[in-house]
């Protein structure tokens, strides 16, 4: 029997799933020029909820391209580039938040090992593409030897031509066994990335992400800026295009990111049968076993 107090404590439990993006909004705390937290307007709060609003209803979408994924054995890579502290993870997260990661998962490789250096480049890469019925996110890709491994000088130039040569190729030979590839490129001035750095360098649930990679590429700006315009002028093909995301708003650079991949992908709606709760079966006989005092936690809150 459902009775009010029941009906309360469901729509609770909705409401508290919830709470995961607002802990994620610690994240985009904004501070000053000197690191100190500014408070929000009330027009900033306003815009907030509009953007809590709107998020939630494109994730809704994004479970429906996911059902749509899984029913038609549909393969989707998606390649996330950008600048250090551009909002790559943000929207990963917002992606990725509401999606089973049985079917949905994302692929952030570290830099190779010995092993993997002397490997056919993409090797390695190959081993995360998505099987029917998967939607795999790569939070950088091969796109790693146009940009940093150009810059900071970690592959030869004879290295850095072939990867020029053979990334078309490797993409179009994607996308003929069935591989939907989409490209994103996140694009921030340099103004919008120094004020990053500093919220990250004196926000302590920040500075993990600061690494001395990251604080180099801060003085080699007009280098990365060279390579990123020869890698998008040299592997914008029609089988994968780039697209690119103006993101010093990272609001809007979400919203926006969502809402065009949504449009990329050719999914429907997915009928599904109702769900009916099961009777639970009880038996006379059963009586649960007590469980040690000593294996409880202490409760702090």
């Amino acid at each position: 029997m459902i009775n009010d107090d029941f009906v309360i404590r469901v729509q609770r439990d909705v409401v508290d799933s919830y709470d995961e993006e607002l802990e994620l909004e610690l994240e985009d705390r904004p501070f000053d020029a000197e690191g100190k937290e500014v408070p929000l307007s009330a027009i900033e709060k306003n815009e907030r909820r509009r953007y809590f609003r709107e998020l939630l209803r494109l994730q809704g979408e994004l479970v429906k391209l996911q059902d749509w994924v899984v029913a038609s054995g549909h393969k989707l890579v998606i390649l996330f580039e950008g600048r250090d502290a551009a909002g790559k993870g943000g929207v990963i997260k917002r992606i990725t938040q509401r999606l089973n990661p049985r079917a949905c998962r994302v692929a952030a490789l570290p830099a190779p090992n010995d092993r993997e250096r002397t490997q056919w480049y993409f090797q390695r890469f190959v081993a995360h593409l998505p099987a029917a019925g998967e939607i795999v996110l790569f939070d950088r890709s091969w796109y790693n030897r146009a940009g940093v491994e150009r810059v900071m000088g970690f592959c030869t130039d004879e290295q850095y031509d072939e990867f020029f040569r053979s990334v078309p190729e490797f993409e179009k030979m994607l996308t003929r066994s069935g591989i939907q590839l989409v490209k994103y490129w996140f694009s921030i001035s340099d103004e919008e990335q120094h004020l990053r750095f500093l919220s990250r360098i004196h926000d302590p649930l920040k500075q993990w992400k600061l690494s001395p990679m990251d604080l180099e590429s801060r003085r080699l700006w007009e280098d990365y800026t060279r390579a990123k315009e020869v890698m998008l002028a040299r592997t914008h093909i029609p089988e994968a295009p780039w697209w690119v995301v103006q993101a010093d708003h990272k609001k809007k650079a979400r919203l926006n990111c969502i809402h065009h991949l949504l449009s990329q992908v050719p999914y429907q709606e997915v009928p599904h049968t109702q769900v009916v709760m099961p009777e639970r079966v009880r038996h006379e006989d059963y009586s649960r076993r007590p469980v040690s005092p000593e294996m409880f936690i202490p409760e702090q809150y």
